[in-house]
């Protein structure tokens, strides 16, 4: 169920994605294409305007040069002459200069060539009044210089006039044109926007039509099918609190199974390099290994064959520091199969560093299931497969449940089981104060260890919390842990909830609050813990609380790895599964608060 969700969610954002990019490239394209021609239109009206600014100073600056001419054809003084002569030049020259760049550009007045075919006619027309006037200018300029009277001069000053005002009247027109043209311009700009503004609008209906509202039928076919995979979950869920149960029923079973651990209990202490450093009784009886031989390879005290010791040596080389748990096959000196449960978990102290080997014989039980193998060939081959598969089931789930009381007393009570043993094997009578010192610490590890057996079995699943729910089981753990650790461990009920829930939900309630009292003792070297109840009308809420020393909560693992982290994925995993939340709140040296917030139906 969970690849067909992911497969159906991952082809929906991917359609989505397309159309919508689809969509936004439209307007995009369309943005960008009006944003183009706007910007050249704005750029030919910026030119229009200095071609309008400049034909309009033309007409002055012919105006300007008429008038010099008179006035110097009227000046008597010859000094007065001379400042004329070079006003008129300068005059000429900015006329000269104007006329050309309105005709041909000129890029340092910003004009850019490119005048109408009707302009420039105009301008042809104009050419020769503007060529009198500039060589009569020329020959008047001629004719002051070498100082010719008034009635020399009086003659190409009456052709520049005449000259003059045919030039006035053709370039009043050339003007006219220009700002005609302009507004032409204009206009066609504002046709060109609304074109732009009727596609874009066009584009947008065609997106609503092609791409949103099949995208939104789309959606809502998703949404369909995302609500009947919900059903299913939920009845895969209601299937398996039948398996839940089981499960519980085997947790009960194991209580007996962990009293009698140490006596089945295969333990060997090897080097990194596979050597073995310590090996307990039972195994070594098991192997029939001579103590003596301590730093004899762990593979071939196993095994005899040599293709089991290859296997061996290559799963202590490569998982010498992550740990290893499965099944080996072995074979004793006398030829015989032996099939191990073997767990294998990295251990430092100080600078030396182990590797602990657990292990459980589980040659009968393979024994039996080549057995039943055998019988399924024989007959009954479908009920037999059916009976193995739910056998298989139940056996894993006993195993695996082993494995982790079997993990929980190997770090706990059978380190101090080991301590104990090489403690008393040091004691020697005959020294005096210093055996009677060894003897309270003998005491002292005897009471540990005593703790440690009544904390393990404690942390199996309580009869209080089956018979009188969650309240009173939770009463019972924090009493109980209290007097094992020591601890202020306080339990309070401050909404007086006395409601039995579902069996599944003060289950997974309990382990929850259990790991998270287990952590504020292990992890967190705290003295108070505060364990408060209270609910509403919809809501029940857990919260656990510890003066301890906290963590950053950035360096907390979103995921379990080989160095840890699977207690809050547990914890997570089953307020999940209940459909509760968990919040965790926490800062160094400030103590962590764990919060459960479940439902109440």
């Amino acid at each position: 169920m969970t690849e067909k969700t992911n497969s159906l969610d991952q082809d929906t954002f991917t359609r989505l994605k397309r159309l919508y990019l689809i969509a936004l490239g439209a307007i995009a394209i369309s943005l960008i294409t009006s944003q183009i021609l706007i910007r050249q239109y704005l750029a030919d009206q910026e030119d229009d305007s200095r071609l309008v600014n400049l034909a309009g100073r033309q007409r002055m600056l012919s105006q300007k040069l008429s008038k010099e001419a008179l006035i110097l054809s009227l000046s008597p003084a010859d000094f007065e002459r001379k400042a004329m002569e070079d006003t008129l030049l300068a005059t000429k020259k900015a006329w000269e200069t104007a006329h050309l760049a309105l005709q041909f550009g000129d890029k340092k007045l910003g004009l850019n060539p490119g005048n109408s075919p009707e302009i420039m006619k105009m301008f042809e027309g104009i050419q020769a009044s503007f060529d009198t006037i500039v060589t009569n200018t020329n020959s008047l300029i001629k004719l002051s210089r070498a100082n010719s009277d008034s009635l020399h001069l009086h003659l190409p000053v009456a052709k520049i006039l005449n000259s003059s005002k045919k030039f006035l009247s053709k370039m009043e027109e050339i003007v006219n044109r220009y700002d005609f043209e302009a507004k032409e311009k204009v206009e066609s700009l504002k046709r060109l926007e609304l074109i732009i503004t009727l596609f874009t609008l066009l584009i947008l209906v065609a997106e609503f039509l092609i791409i949103f509202w099949p995208s939104a039928k789309a959606m809502r076919a998703s949404i369909q099918e995302l609500m009947e995979a919900e059903k299913k979950a939920i009845k895969m869920a209601q299937d398996a609190d039948f398996l839940s149960q089981a499960k519980e029923k085997s947790v009960r079973e194991l209580r007996a199974l962990s009293q009698a651990m140490d006596q089945i209990l295969l333990f060997a202490r090897i080097s990194p390099d596979g050597h073995i450093t310590h090996i307990g009784d039972r195994f070594a009886k098991l192997l029939k290994f001579e103590k003596f031989n301590q730093n004899a390879k762990f593979s071939e005290v196993l095994t005899v064959q040599e293709n089991e010791q290859l296997t061996i040596d290559r799963i202590i080389s490569e998982n010498k520091k992550s740990g290893w748990q499965g099944e080996l096959k072995a074979t004793t000196p006398g030829g015989q199969d032996l099939w191990l449960d073997f767990s294998m978990i990295p251990f430092f102290s100080g600078e030396k560093s182990e590797l602990i080997i657990i292990c459980l014989d589980i040659t009968r039980r393979k024994e039996a299931q080549l057995e039943v193998a055998q019988l399924t060939k024989e007959s009954f081959e479908e009920k037999i497969l059916q009976q193995n598969a739910i056998s298989r089931q139940i056996i894993e789930n006993q195993e695996n449940e082993q494995n982790r009381i079997a993990k929980d007393i190997h770090d706990g009570i059978g380190q101090m089981l080991t301590g104990l043993k090489y403690l008393l094997e040091s004691v020697d009578l005959s020294e005096g104060e210093k055996a009677q010192l060894k003897l309270e610490k003998l005491k002292e590890l005897t009471t540990n260890i005593i703790k440690g057996v009544r904390t393990a079995t404690f942390n199996l699943t309580p009869p209080e919390l089956k018979d009188y729910g969650i309240v009173p089981a939770l009463t019972e753990l924090t009493q109980e842990l209290s007097k094992l650790t020591g601890k202020d461990i306080i339990l309070m009920n401050k909404s007086d909830f006395n409601r039995r829930l579902d069996s599944l939900v003060e289950i997974n309630l309990y382990r929850i609050t259990q790991e998270a009292i287990n952590n504020a003792i292990k992890y967190a070297e705290s003295t108070l813990i505060l364990v408060t109840i209270s609910h509403s009308e919809k809501i029940l809420s857990i919260t656990i609380d510890d003066n301890g020393k906290g963590f950053d909560k950035k360096l907390l693992k979103p995921k379990p790895d080989k160095n840890g982290g699977m207690g809050l994925t547990f914890m997570q995993e089953r307020i999940k599964y209940i459909n509760g939340r968990l919040f965790i709140n926490s800062s160094p040296q400030k103590g962590t608060k764990v919060t459960l917030n479940i439902p109440l139906q």
